[in-house]
């Protein structure tokens, strides 16, 4: 059972969405979609973002000329399992090309020497940090069944991580409606571990 809260987010920015007019809306998905896709992906979604993708599934128009991703909606009902499990793994192999410059985290101990044993030794650090769950393009959610009102955190380069939404609504109005500006009380706070770690 959602939480209301998490449902009247999810709600409102599927709301949102709908009056920015900017992608196709599918019919939401079901719950027995849902279930398919946290079994075969080993994800959760947050519960406003289960609520925002039960109320419709936004899907990408045709990419234009120059555009950097082909489809930055993540179909879950009908993209490609190799499209989607490349879209779940940008966050942490973006971490890994950064592990391969130099990067390392304080809370993974001494770096290997060698570039290759490093990027090993990350890769299953990297498994233990807590799952993000890409939104649109390069933006991303927490996941958790059982939490919402995350900030939404876009994520460049590994390393290179901003907040772009204060929550999932707030989110969908910055991204898609034109004008906007985040409200006066602004403060987004990271809900994760390790991620929390490299916003800037």
């Amino acid at each position: 059972m959602i939480d209301i809260n998490a449902a009247r987010l999810g709600t409102e920015a599927a709301l949102r969405l709908r009056q920015a007019d900017c992608c196709t809306i599918e019919p939401g998905l079901s719950d027995d979609e849902f279930d398919r896709i946290e079994v075969e992906y080993g994800i959760q979604f947050s519960d406003d973002h289960r609520a925002f993708l039960a109320a419709g599934l936004p899907v990408s128009s045709p990419p234009q000329d120059g555009a950097t991703w082909d489809k930055p909606w993540p179909d879950w009902r009908n993209g490609t399992p190799s499209d989607l499990r490349s879209h779940l793994a940008w966050p942490t192999n973006g971490i890994l090309t950064e592990v391969e410059h130099g990067y390392w985290h304080a809370s993974w101990g001494t770096r290997p020497t060698e570039s290759s044993a490093a990027r090993t030794a990350a890769e299953k650090l990297l498994t233990a940090v807590p799952q993000l769950i890409p939104l649109y393009a390069h933006r991303f959610l927490p996941a958790g069944s059982g939490t919402h009102g995350h900030p939404v955190l876009s994520i460049w380069q590994g390393t290179d991580i901003v907040y772009y939404g204060e929550d999932l609504a707030e989110y969908i109005s910055h991204e898609f409606e034109e004008g906007h500006e985040h409200p006066e009380t602004w403060n987004p706070r990271a809900t994760v571990a390790f991620w929390r770690d490299l916003v800037q």
